[in-house]
Formats: C-alpha cells, structure tokens, sequence
C-alpha cells in the first residue's frame, strides 16, 4: 500500500489518562444541564466522583509506578513525570467546575421545596431530633482513632470510606480521624416535616457528626475548641493496567513495588476550609509524597453516594420510566431452545428486559434434554439469579462448569466467595488462565435432541449482572448456528489448555485472532477505495487506545476510507487533523444509560459485515486477556444494529464532539430534529417488536 509512504513523522496520539479526564468532563456536564431532572443531575455528580474515584486508584496508580519505574536502568518513561502535572492540573480545573455546579444545583432544589441544610441552620425542633438520631443510631457506629504523632496511619484507611479528620484544642493539641460510618447509616437524613410537608429538608451524615463531634470526645478529652474537617484517600489498586510497559518487567517488579506502592495513597482530597497548620499534621500522619495528589475540595467527601440520592419531591424530578422491552421472538415460543432454534435472537438492554437470559439459565438448568452448561463470570450481582439457577442445574444432575474470573477488578472478593459456593454445589469451577483475564460473556447450553448432541450459545458485550443490566446497554446474541457454537465452546477448552492450538473460522477471539481479523478488515475497506469502490467502517467503543489499530485507522483515513466512531472513554485517536484524520469523525454520548457494548460494522463494498464483542480496542484486551466477537449474520439483526448506530449518529442532543482539543461541544442541532438517541433507540425497538410478527 502506497500510502504508508504519506505517514507523517510526527503521530499524534491523545494521551489516555488526559482523554478518560476529558470524558468524566462530559458526565459533570449533565450535572451542569438544567434539561436534566434536578435529581438526575445531583446524581450525575455521584457517577463523576465514583469515575474518579476508580480513576487515582488504577490509571494515576499506574502512572505514578512508571514514575518509580523510571528510576530503573534500561527504562525511559521521562514523560510519565509531566503527564502526572497535567493530570494534577486537569483535576483541579474539574474539581473547581464540580464545586460551583454542586452550589448550583443546592440551590436549584430550593425551587422545588427540597432543601439540603446543616445542623447550624435548623429550627431548634429538627436539632433536638437531630440530637437524638445521632445519640440513637450514629454515636454506636463512630470508633475514633487517636493519632500518635511519630506514626504513619495511612495503611489504617478504608479507602473506600469519607473520614473526619478532628483537632482538639487545649494547652496541647490532639488529634483523631473517625469514619463516617455510611455503610451503616443513612447518608441522606430526611428530617420529619415540621410545618408543611412540601418542604422536605436532608441532613448529610457528615455534617450530623461535625455538628455533635464534641458528644464523641468530651468524656475523655478537655478542650476548649473542637473542629472537624471531611478527608478521602485513595491508594493505589495494586493491578497494572499499562498497555505499554512488557509484562516481563513488571512480574520481576511486581513484589518489590507492590509493597513500596501498597497502602500509599495516590490521591488526598481535603476540605478546603481545613487550617493550615492541622493540613501540615494530615499529611505527616497519612504518608503523603510529593507524587500524590493533593486536592483541595469542598465540605463533603465521597461524592459517589449521591448515586443513590433520594427524590423526596415529585415523580418529574428524575427520569420516567421506560418499562423493559419483552422480545416477541422469544414470547413467541414456549421454551427459550424452541425460540432460538426459530432464529437468532438479539436483545439491547436496558431497552429489552433481562429477564430473557435469567429464563435461557432457569429453562436450562431443569429441562429434562439439556445435559450440560458452561458459562464465564466476570461481574455478577449480589443476589444472583443466575447463580441459583446453576446451583440448581448441578442438583438436577446436569453437568455445569463455571469459569469464575477472580481477577475482576474490584470484584475479586465477591468471584472468589462465589467460586467456594458454586464449588460447594458440586459445580466445575475453573479459574482461567494465569497470565489471561478471561472477560468474555458466553453461556453456552448443550441440549440432546433427536438422539444428537446440539448447542445453544449466548455471547454478549456485557456482564450477566442482573442490577447493570439496568442500567448499561449492551447487546445479547442468542443462536443455534453450528459453527458459531462450536467455537463459543472451544473458548471454554482454550481456557482450560490455552497451550493446544484452536481454529476460529467465526468468533474473534482474544488474544488469539482478533488483532489480526481487526487489521485485515480495516485494510479490506482500504483495498475498496484503492479499487474506486467506496470505504466505509463505523466503530461503537468504550475505549479506543491501542497504537496499531488507531495508526491503521489514520492510514484507512489517508487512503480515503470514511470512518465514524462513537467513543464512551479513553480515544487517542485524534480526528480532525488537515490531510491526516479528516475522514474521521468521533463522537461521544452520555446520558441516562451508560454506552457499554462495542460494535463495529465494516462496509465491505455493500455486504456489510457487522460484529458484536466484549473487547474494547486497547492492547490489553486484544493481547492479555479473552474477549469473545460475534459476526452478526441474520440480516434483520444486522440491520437492527446498524439502525440502532445511525440514530445515535443523528443525536443532537446528547452527542459531543470529540475533536482535536477535547473542547466537548454538544453536536449542533442546526435545522434538524432535536433527537435524544437512547430515547429514540427505544421508540425504534419497541415498534420493531411491535412489528415482529409481520415481517
């Protein structure tokens, strides 16, 4: 190809950290959008705290071990070090716009009755029955800790928890942290109505405990000033997720630099209004360095409890309810085999219910033909109807294998308690392979029928998680096509003898040919437009960061291949460049659902083909761990998710622009019809539903 000769000497890449910063931007923006239902808003500030939260404990974790890494011969990672201010000052500018839209957004509840007080402002009625409820329910839960001045108590912090950090004043200081105990009590206190019952007033937790620090250390302590100020710390999640550095190095390093990384935070947040003198002590007895991240920030810490902030006013203060699709083509049928075995089925949650796959498991486990099932866990929910309905396949003598991924970040204690229970019910469980995170989403059924062994498949973008089913759209592919599973279950025999070499004519698979099927059918779109036939490749993602395929992406670009990419989080790829990436356009979409599946439709001069698939484009999910992509052959299926793409190409309401300085500007409406994609995707596949039966 002629146009490897036109690549500039200079690539530009988005660096992915700046990028994923860049993209919880876009969620403060809805916080920010007055469009929004005010309790949705006050939410969206929780899912930007819970974001950030996970982003210090693994992406700034991971930069700040590059840092220490650099100090080693052989290693020339001298940018991680300016790469780490950018982030600090990134953080602040998002820090500040999250305060004022938080003010904003208190006093946008007054308009609606709701009013967010502390003690200080309360009628001497709510401080007496704020006294009680913390003497009741709060001071049982509250167990200072006493700081020694000589000793460091960072490793003593749940990291996941807000704590008070407490100055007494006498003739000498002393000093304590307690934890505001939200696993235990109510974050959110909504006081009794004391005039009207239109007005509704909350009380946070944490502004409860300040108020009445001195109930908790009077008996024991004499001091003529308490003050007490909120502080978050997050260390470090101790699982590398560095696409670059080689794995090799890293397992020389890893238990020399876990323990020197381990239970040192990489971020402390602060209230801003703390002395500056008890911010000196803080930082001494919590190990702060020079490399984390010390953020000044407003009152209250741990912002990802406002998810579950409560609407105490109207019904249209959060969003209306779009009641979940049932699939005509499974209602159609009385069992979930007779269904599939009509046709593929494809389901798009949230928009269709999920109950459609907890039924294909429930059916499964007590069908009388089925002899076995297989199925990967990744992320489960906590009551696990899944779950049951493997334990009870096992008492029905069928033979079930569970591959339980125990690696799941942040899930590792939950997949581990399971894997004991599911083994307890005399259920193969296996664990993978050691070097491999196994994040496919398949579920694979064998059925006897007509004196033959056939096989049913369910391969999805997403978890069989029953409460993120409600809330992440993904795509679900339920079929009976031979080869396809065929090879759904030889994923289950590679995981279990990776060494032995398998043949994928129609799965993608991770790590084994994906990278190349993804290479050879961007250039296939190449060799259209090099033949005068038009190139096309549109692309859904969460995360677009991996060199090879964003530079075979430019080169597409260059060759005259038009290419549209709907980007979630992280994208290096940078569109827009005069003579470079012009023919790439990317867009973002935040809004009531979370954008999960990933979704690629290659033109192929007419004959479109299109793919479904647990892998994002990052080197590790392409290289280091198995992801499963599906071919989508019904064409009505095909047609569907095309359909389902075009309309969030249309949004113009939801949709931001991803352009070469990260700006984040809303598509502009112009003189089109204002379309809000997730709304108009339901619309879509409730008529298509609808319509089934007569197509």
């Amino acid at each position: 190809m002629n146009a490897c000769a036109d690549v500039p000497q200079t690539i530009n890449y988005f660096a992915p950290e700046l990028s994923w910063l860049s993209f919880n931007d876009r969620v403060l923006q809805e916080a920010k959008d007055k469009n929004n239902p005010i309790i949705e808003r006050i939410r969206f500030l929780g899912i930007f705290s819970n974001n950030m939260d996970e982003f210090f404990r693994v992406r700034v974790a991971d930069v700040k071990r590059r840092i220490l890494l650099n100090k080693l011969p052989d290693t020339n990672f001298d940018e991680d070090e300016i790469l780490l201010t950018q982030i600090q000052q990134k953080v602040l500018l998002l820090g500040k716009k999250f305060n004022l839209i938080h003010e904003q957004i208190l006093k946008d509840l007054i308009t609606h009755n709701i009013y967010v007080d502390r003690p200080e402002q309360l009628s001497e009625f709510h401080i007496n029955w704020l006294k009680n409820f913390f003497h009741d329910n709060v001071l049982q839960h509250i167990s200072p800790i006493l700081l020694d001045e000589n000793k460091d108590y960072s490793d003593q912090i749940n990291d996941t928890m807000t704590y008070m950090f407490v100055e007494m004043n006498n003739e000498k200081s002393h000093y304590a942290m307690l934890e505001v105990p939200t696993d235990r009590v109510p974050r959110f206190i909504i006081l009794p109505p004391e005039k009207t019952r239109r007005h509704k007033t909350i009380v946070m937790l944490d502004d409860v405990i300040t108020f009445f620090l001195s109930d908790v250390f009077s008996s024991f302590f004499d001091f003529d000033n308490i003050q007490g100020y909120a502080i978050k710390l997050t260390r470090d999640a101790e699982y590398n997720l560095d696409d670059e550095l080689e794995e090799g190095i890293l397992d020389k390093m890893s238990k020399g630099l876990k323990q020197r990384i381990y239970a040192e935070p990489v971020r402390l947040v602060y209230d801003q209004a703390m002395p500056e003198s008890m911010l000196k002590v803080m930082k001494k007895r919590l190990g702060v360095t020079h490399h984390d991240a010390l953020i000044p920030g407003g009152r209250y810490r741990n912002f990802r409890d406002f998810i579950g902030f409560p609407n105490v006013g109207r019904q249209y203060l959060e969003n209306k309810p779009l009641p979940a699709l049932q699939s005509t083509a499974f209602n159609n049928h009385a069992s979930v085999f007779a269904a599939i075995s009509q046709q593929d089925i494809l389901l798009y949650y949230p928009y269709h219910t999920f109950n459609h796959l907890l039924e294909y498991v429930r059916q499964a486990a007590f069908d009388p033909n089925v002899t076995q099932i297989k199925v990967n866990i990744y992320r489960v929910a906590s009551k696990s109807r899944l779950i049951s309905s493997l334990i009870n396949a096992a008492k029905n003598g069928k033979k079930v294998t569970v591959m339980v991924e125990l690696k799941a970040r942040f899930d590792e204690q939950n997949n581990i308690g399971w894997a004991k229970v599911l083994s307890a019910a005399g259920i193969k469980v296996i664990f993978g392979i050691p070097a491999l995170k196994v994040h496919s989403k398949l579920c694979i059924v064998h059925r006897k029928e007509k004196g033959h062994i056939v096989k049913y498949a369910h391969i999805g973008t997403g978890n069989f998680h029953e409460k993120t089913a409600k809330i992440y759209t993904d795509f679900s592919l339920f079929t009976k096509h031979q080869g396809i599973c065929d090879e759904s279950d030889s994923v289950f025999k590679f995981i279990e003898s990776s060494y032995k070499p398998f043949v994928f004519e129609h799965l993608m698979i991770s790590p084994v040919n994906a990278r190349q099927l993804l290479l050879g059918l961007i250039e296939q779109e190449i060799a259209h437009v090099e033949n005068g036939k038009a190139g096309k490749i549109t692309l859904k993602i969460n995360n677009l960061v991996d060199k090879e395929l964003v530079d075979s992406l430019y080169l597409a670009a260059r060759s005259g291949v038009k290419i549209r990419i709907i980007v979630r989080g992280m994208c290096s790829l940078v569109p827009g460049l005069n003579n470079f990436s012009d023919n790439i356009r990317v867009i973002s979409i935040v809004d009531r659902f979370l954008e999960h599946p990933r979704v690629m439709v290659f033109a192929n001069n007419g004959d479109e083909k299109v793919y479904i698939s647990s892998a994002d484009w990052m080197t590790r999910n392409l290289d280091h761990r198995v992801e499963v992509g599906v071919p989508i052959y019904d064409e009505k299926l095909k047609q569907l998710i095309i359909d389902v793409l075009e309309l969030q190409f249309k949004d113009r309401t939801k949709a931001r622009i991803i352009d070469s300085e990260q700006k984040n500007h809303y598509v502009r409406r112009g003189n089109r019809k204002k379309i809000r994609s997730q709304i108009a995707i339901y619309d879509h596949l409730k008529k298509w539903e609808g319509n089934y039966n007569n197509e």
